[in-house]
């Protein structure tokens, strides 16, 4: 509905559980293994996701890239089946939770993901497998690190919308400012047309004349002085402290000179009256 105020998800911690088998079934990962290529592989996910439109829809277009490559890492570093559907369920429910909010959710999105990691890293069910060797799980860390979380913030700008804040202010002892007037939509072409027709005429008609009346000056409302007294005020007196701040520095500035000054000349003064004093026993 226009104008109405969508609520937008606030970055929140996310509970990670095991999730083999979640998205990709052992019949849709036995079809990715034995895919000839690069395109039939796209066309697998894209057809299980419902992303056929990549070729037009951008958004489309990097999800799919995004899941191609995931598969593509798990078939290059021997993943099993199910390590593979593991691997690439880890990934889809990261970018998931990156997604779901368009504020900065970059620490719960990595805490979420590391759960994920060990749910299917350490034996401990029903709560975990053991599912990767210490060797795959740094392979999958490393590679998740540089290449999605490199990106986070472009996949925010392409899958997250745009928040734009209206700040509106409020004065104590103020009356709300009214809403600006809005034109009306059923104002007719032709009364434009004459209103501007006349403003010019008039302007012309004054243009002749000699001597021109000078346009009535805005008053102030009783209101707009107070706050402006109330500015004023407020910013002398600080101008105030800043000038009697700065000239105590100065003052402690002087003294500490004085005072270095005068223990360089007591010093000197006192070297000079030892050596005579040497010079006078000699003697």
């Amino acid at each position: 509905m226009p104008g109405e105020i969508l609520r937008i998800q606030q970055p929140r911690h996310h509970k990670a559980k095991v999730c083999i088998w979640a998205d990709l079934e052992i019949s849709h990962v036995e079809s990715l293994m034995a895919a000839n290529g690069p395109e039939e592989i796209k066309r697998i996910l894209s057809d299980l996701f419902k992303l056929t439109d990549y070729h037009d829809n951008l958004a489309s277009a990097i999800l799919l890239d995004l899941y191609f490559y995931t598969v593509q890492f798990a078939l290059d570093h021997n993943f099993d089946k199910e390590q593979l559907s593991a691997f690439f369920s880890i990934v889809k429910k990261t970018h998931k939770v990156c997604s779901e909010t368009p504020f900065g959710n970059v620490e719960q999105c990595y805490e979420y993901f590391k759960e994920l990691v060990l749910c299917h890293a350490v034996k401990r069910p029903p709560w975990s497998v053991n599912q990767f060797s210490p060797h795959q799980v740094k392979l999958i860390t490393d590679y998740v690190l540089n290449t999605y979380f490199r990106h986070m913030k472009l996949y925010k700008y392409v899958f997250t919308p745009m928040v734009r804040l209206d700040l509106s202010m409020s004065y104590l002892g103020m009356p709300p400012t009214p809403p600006p007037s809005q034109v009306a939509e059923d104002e007719k072409p032709d009364e434009l047309l004459e209103e501007t027709e006349q403003a010019d005429m008039e302007q012309e008609g004054g243009e002749e004349e000699n001597t021109e009346e000078e346009p009535p000056q805005d008053e102030e409302s009783p209101a707009h002085q107070e706050l402006r007294q109330l500015i004023t005020s407020q910013l002398n007196g600080e101008i105030e402290k800043l000038r009697s701040s700065l000239n105590e520095q100065i003052h402690l500035n002087d003294e500490a000179l004085q005072q270095k000054l005068t223990l360089v000349d007591g010093g000197a003064s006192g070297g000079k009256s030892s050596r005579n004093s040497s010079k006078s026993r000699k003697k």
